[in-house]
């Protein structure tokens, strides 16, 4: 194969690994132990997002009084999510790797592309679902970030130009992108990548929502990664 790609960026949630709807059901409870109800539909709509700033933003458009919206009252939504959502992949049989993720992970390994994966999870999420999958102990992936660990969070290209310095990579046309959300692409986008590539596997984006946001490429399956590149 002959290409000029170094890294190959990937989302973990509804890219890479099977989001089942528990995302956005602790989402949903996080908020109604402060007593806010959020429609199924917003809270998709801000998957993608650092957590923290998907709470504010929620709480903005839905919380009767505003003057409650404050950091320490958004860390506490968000503790509540994350405790729930780590009890979770803790004890669930149900943790696993979307449709050929792992053999794409070892298509772009053996063309010799780095690849990092970022999400808008905090840390202490996303290590339970790596460590748990084994995928940098097993050298699946070489690097993983999350929205705590970068300057902000999507859609800015904080978090691939973070992996662009752990990888080496000085060139952003030398970098893919792929994901689920609309902030992905826009990640992708902001951080000027050789593509940015929307996949439909997520449970928030159709393959029409998407394409309002002009990725360079949409696809169904990790499955049909390969050919593109």
């Amino acid at each position: 194969m002959q290409h000029s790609i170094e890294l190959a960026v990937l989302d973990i949630s509804g890219t890479t690994v099977k989001d089942k709807g528990e995302i956005t059901a602790a989402f949903a409870k996080a908020f109604t132990v402060k007593g806010h109800t959020i429609p199924e539909e917003k809270i998709a709509a801000v998957m993608g997002y650092k957590k923290t700033d998907a709470i504010q933003r929620l709480l903005e458009e839905f919380a009767e009084d505003k003057s409650v919206i404050s950091k320490e009252y958004i860390d506490e939504i968000h503790r509540h999510f994350i405790d729930d959502l780590i009890n979770y992949y803790k004890n669930s049989n149900e943790l696993a790797a979307m449709p050929y993720a792992e053999e794409t992970f070892e298509f772009l390994r053996n063309n010799n592309i780095k690849i990092g994966l970022d999400t808008g999870f905090f840390s202490d999420i996303t290590n339970v679902i790596i460590d748990k999958l084994g995928w940098l102990k097993n050298g699946l992936v070489d690097f993983v970030i999350s929205s705590d660990e970068a300057a902000g969070g999507r859609p800015h290209p904080y978090m691939i130009q973070e992996l662009m310095k752990r990888a080496n990579v000085s060139d952003t046309k030398k970098v893919i992108k792929v994901g689920d959300t609309a902030v992905d692409i826009r990640e992708g986008q902001s951080a000027e990548c050789l593509l940015t590539i929307g996949v439909t596997t997520g449970r928030s984006y159709t393959r029409e929502q998407l394409e309002l946001y002009k990725p360079d490429h949409i696809i169904d399956s990790l499955e049909q990664l390969p050919a593109l590149l």
